[in-house]
Parts: C-alpha cells; sequence; structure tokens
C-alpha cells in the first residue's frame, strides 16, 4: 500500500515538474511578443502571458497547435478570417484561426483594446495585474470562477510581473512615432493610455504618438507640444533622472504591491518627502536607509511601508546582491526577509543562493501569501 502511495506521487511530481518546464520554455518563447504588444497597446505583458499559458496549456494545447489559437478567443459576429469548430462551454462553438502565433497575440490585443466591455481595464495602472485578472473575469471573458485567481497564481508563480516592468521601460526611452502625411486642421495629438481616475496620465507610461506631420519643422513644433503636454499631465516629481540603463520606469511605478520609484545619486530625500507629504524620517525607514540627505547611488525609493511576504517563493541572488538590495527588489520588509531566512542583516551572499520571500510552514512550504 504505502509503495503505492510512493508512485502515485512520484508520478504526480513528475507531472508538476513536466508542466513548470513547458510553462517556462511557453515564456521564453513568447515573452518578447508580450513586451511589444504591452508597448503597443497597453494589455499588460503579464497578463498576456499568463493568460497564453492558461488558455493554451503553454501551448500544448489542440486549438494552439492546430489553430494557432493561443487565447480561446471565439469567432463573434466581426471575424472573417478562418474558422474551427470544437467543444467548449457549448458543443461545436467557432473559435478563429491564425496563422501563427504573433498573428494571435496581436488579434488577442486588439480584441481587448477595441471591445467596450474591456475598456475600464485600460484605465488601471498597466502594472495592476490582479485588477487586471479579475476585471477580465467581470468583463466576461471566462466563465470559470476560478480564472483570477488561476490567472495571479501563473503570474506568481513565474514571476510575469517583470516583462511589463520591461515593456514600461522600454517606453520610457522610445520617442514619438511620426509619418510623413500631411497635417490637417483636425489632427490631434492624444496619449496611448487613457487618463486615471483621478484624471492624470499615468506616471511611467507617458507614450505620445503623432497621427500626421506635416515637414520637418512641424514635426519639431509637435515633439515641442509634446513634451510640454506630458510634463502639465503628469505628477512626476522634479528629481534627477537615474542612468539611461536603468531597468526601472520613471516615476511612480508598484513592486509587490507598494508604490515605489527610482532616484538618482544625489537626489535630495527631503524634496522627495515632501512632495509626497510624508516625514523624512518615513522615507527613511520605509526604505531601511542609513541617515542620509542625498542619496549616495541610484536607489529604489519606496514612498509606503513595504509589505511583509513576497509575490513569489524565493529569489535567486545575483552577483554583488545584498540582502538590502534584495528587500527594496522584491519589496519586502528587510526585518521580515532576515527572518525567513535566519540570517544577519550583514551577511554575505553568494551568486545562486536562493533567498526565501515568505515564512516556511510547519510542511516545508511557503505559506501562502495573506492580506496585509
Amino acid at each position: 500500500m504505502k509503495k503505492g502511495i510512493l508512485f502515485i506521487g512520484l508520478l504526480i511530481t513528475v507531472a508538476v515538474q513536466a508542466q513548470k518546464e513547458k510553462a517556462e520554455a511557453y515564456i521564453n518563447t513568447y515573452k518578447e511578443l508580450a513586451i511589444e504588444e504591452m508597448m503597443r497597446t497597453g494589455v499588460p505583458a503579464s497578463i498576456k502571458l499568463a493568460q497564453g499559458i492558461l488558455e493554451s496549456q503553454s501551448g500544448e494545447s489542440n486549438l494552439a497547435k492546430g489553430s494557432n489559437n493561443h487565447f480561446g478567443i471565439k469567432c463573434k459576429t466581426e471575424w472573417t478570417g478562418i474558422k474551427t469548430y470544437q467543444d467548449d462551454d457549448e458543443r461545436g462553438e467557432c473559435f478563429r484561426v491564425y496563422t501563427s502565433a504573433e498573428e494571435s497575440f496581436k488579434d488577442h490585443s486588439d480584441f481587448l483594446k477595441n471591445r467596450p466591455n474591456y475598456a475600464f481595464l485600460f484605465k488601471l495602472d498597466p502594472t495592476d495585474y490582479e485588477g487586471w485578472a479579475t476585471g477580465l473575469k467581470k468583463a466576461g471573458y471566462a466563465t470559470s470562477p476560478s480564472y483570477p485567481q488561476r490567472l495571479l497564481k501563473v503570474i506568481n508563480d513565474y514571476n510575469l510581473q517583470q516583462y511589463s516592468l520591461q515593456a514600461m521601460a522600454r517606453l520610457q526611452n522610445t520617442p514619438p512615432v511620426q509619418t510623413t502625411t500631411p497635417l490637417t486642421e483636425t489632427t490631434t495629438i492624444e496619449p496611448i493610455i487613457a487618463p486615471t481616475q483621478q484624471g492624470t496620465i499615468k506616471t511611467g507610461w507617458n507614450f505620445y504618438y503623432v497621427e500626421q506631420a506635416k515637414s520637418t519643422n512641424d514635426a519639431d513644433t509637435i515633439k515641442e507640444e509634446t513634451a510640454t503636454t506630458t510634463t502639465a499631465a503628469t505628477s512626476t516629481p522634479s528629481i534627477d533622472k537615474p542612468k539611461k540603463n536603468n531597468p526601472y520606469p520613471s516615476g511612480i511605478f508598484t513592486i509587490n504591491q507598494t508604490k515605489v520609484m527610482y532616484a538618482a545619486e544625489g537626489t535630495s530625500l527631503l524634496s522627495i518627502a515632501n512632495q509626497f507629504d510624508i516625514a523624512l524620517s518615513k522615507l527613511i525607514e520605509f526604505n531601511e536607509l542609513a541617515e542620509m540627505d542625498v542619496l549616495d547611488m541610484d536607489r529604489l525609493l519606496f514612498i509606503e511601508i513595504k509589505a511583509k511576504k513576497g509575490s513569489v517563493d524565493f529569489h535567486v541572488v545575483a552577483e554583488g546582491e545584498s540582502i538590502h538590495d534584495i528587500s527594496q527588489r522584491e519589496g519586502i520588509r528587510l526585518e521580515n526577509l532576515l527572518e525567513y531566512n535566519r540570517i544577519a542583516k550583514n551577511a554575505t551572499l553568494k551568486a545562486g543562493d536562493k533567498i526565501q520571500l515568505r515564512a516556511i510552514s510547519a510542511s516545508g512550504a511557503p505559506s501562502p501569501r495573506l492580506p496585509e
């Protein structure tokens, strides 16, 4: 009997590992496409990859293999392309057929962007994958009541949020896109991302485009207008910009559901504290910094207290990383990180070490994340 139980347990372990490897292979194959689509339309890369993994079974479903349909999108009345029929909620339902996975990824973005029931999603912060996960269910994308939880698990298990952050960082270094078509009196300059509920353009997503450009001089004028509009529309603090090769977007974004910014060496901490109406001592406390007036290096700065637990189970140490670096990059309070790993604040870490981001339960598995 015991041998039978052990054998079943082994089979389950092998199956889980195989599923994980397929998901990781899927992510490596399509992460760049997801990033490009987020830059093009605003659909978060984390959400797109998680939906692709779930809907296509990491690219292994019959619909993905036979029809390049990675998101289970049904024909609807507007579809004029090739069709296939498969059983889903009902027998013989019509699904879209694509010539490539890339076409499927692009159509998925356009499907969400152009249908009114999904419009509210594009008013969310681009890093708010929890809002997107619950919003997709609310808008009718899936019938399963557990769809949001399944999406969130995939995002957290495979740290898919990093690809959304990469897309946002790339957008900061992308110049306005222009065409050579003549200007007309009705030409407008519009933000790609809609205003937030507070009425301001999302910080870290201020990417504008020009519909038409008449000449070099007109293009230069439009660039100046765009820059002025961007400055007026955002509430980004007037601080020194970090080095161009930093991996984070400008302005305020979130790590582990906590508001944070990336500030340059030499930036006044007092000016940041004043701009966000928090005490300087609190700003230093939130970030567990030594007393200083200006930043000693480019740093992540949290403007609210960090979470006690991570969004994933562990962090793999990179070359030269300290425990404080990990605390900032994962958005976890340093005291909790030290407690989970039973190490000292000045402990030397080796590249490749695994740092636990959650408490270990009695069963030996990380405790599930609970609301703070």
